[in-house]
């Protein structure tokens, strides 16, 4: 055929007559497929080079595993003897932000009062000897009528005008063996036994340590003015909670020394530091809230739902 590829079986041409072969046009020819001389055939794409898997020794490990806000982690550090721990209990505060007609400690959570969380995971560790509860007596029977989960004397102090008054208060009625005084806001409901622990085994070393956590937000100094001064560090700031925990002689030492200089402290490791001792800052939880407004209610409800539908890990094989 004029113009077509050779051959061994001729195939009629697709074209309409009169109308010629374009150079390089592609033909059927039987199954075939072919191109015009004139036309290199089409190149195929060179196959992708698979990379290498990487070397592994070994299995691979698991991802890990979230943490549940209740987990049980192991910490190290030294461990007090049973029921050498005198907690003070702080329930005497009014809380006006709450805007309750009680104060904020004895509203409903969850079925129970704020203040009777704490006191109930208090009174399940070994380590606590007693738990002085700084009240009105009033309320006494609040913490009266709490069912603990082990026989664990529970006493009694007045508040005071200030918040170190009521601490000073308390610190009154602790056992004159007690090693230590962990001294506790009955409005944060959520703290955890094994922070605690983390905390009194750094009290141990160091003679006082408080529970905290870093702060998220960036925090920036304001002069009376109004204006920015200085944006602060926010690595080296963290956000103070309680358990605050002490060495009794210490304390007493330290409120000696406030009564003679007349310092104001808004929270009871402050003493210490007044006195040019050290304090271990001992890493906590972020659901340890202070219940303060009805936002906080709304906060800590949401963490206990949370905690409730998520199981404790295990603590680690160390």
């Amino acid at each position: 055929m004029p113009g077509g590829i050779p051959s061994t079986q001729s195939a009629p041409s697709l074209r309409p007559p009169g109308v010629p072969t374009a150079p390089g046009a592609l033909r059927a020819c039987g199954g075939c497929r072919a191109s015009d001389p004139a036309t290199p055939p089409p190149r195929r794409p060179a196959p992708r080079p698979q990379r290498a898997a990487p070397f592994v020794s070994g299995p691979r490990a698991a991802p890990p595993t979230p943490r549940s806000p209740h987990a049980v982690v192991a910490r190290a550090g030294p461990a007090a003897e049973p029921g050498s721990v005198s907690v003070v209990l702080l329930s005497g505060g009014v809380g006006k932000r709450m805007k309750a007609n009680m104060p904020k400690q004895y509203l409903n959570l969850r079925g129970k009062p704020i203040a009777t969380w704490s006191l109930e995971t208090f009174a399940s560790m070994d380590e606590v000897g007693e738990i002085v509860v700084v009240c009105a007596p009033e309320y006494r029977d609040v913490f009266e009528a709490v069912s603990l989960p082990r026989d664990v004397p529970v006493k009694f102090a007045l508040p005071g005008a200030e918040r170190q008054d009521s601490v000073e208060s308390g610190l009154g009625a602790v056992a004159a063996g007690a090693a230590l005084v962990a001294v506790h806001d009955s409005a944060r409901p959520m703290v955890r036994a094994e922070d605690v622990r983390a905390c009194i085994g750094d009290a141990l070393e160091h003679g006082a340590a408080v529970l905290g956590v870093p702060v998220k937000p960036t925090i920036k100094e304001v002069g009376d003015d109004g204006m920015v001064v200085r944006t602060l560090d926010r690595s080296k700031l963290w956000d103070v909670q309680t358990p605050q925990v002490i060495r009794p002689a210490l304390l007493r030492e330290g409120f000696a020394k406030v009564a003679a200089e007349g310092l104001a402290v808004t929270d009871d490791v402050s003493i210490i530091e007044a006195m040019g001792l050290p304090v271990k800052m001992t890493q906590g939880d972020y659901t340890n809230i202070k219940v303060t407004t009805p936002e906080d209610m709304f906060v800590a409800e949401r963490f206990m739902d949370e905690a409730a539908t998520s199981p404790p890990l295990e603590p680690p094989t160390l």
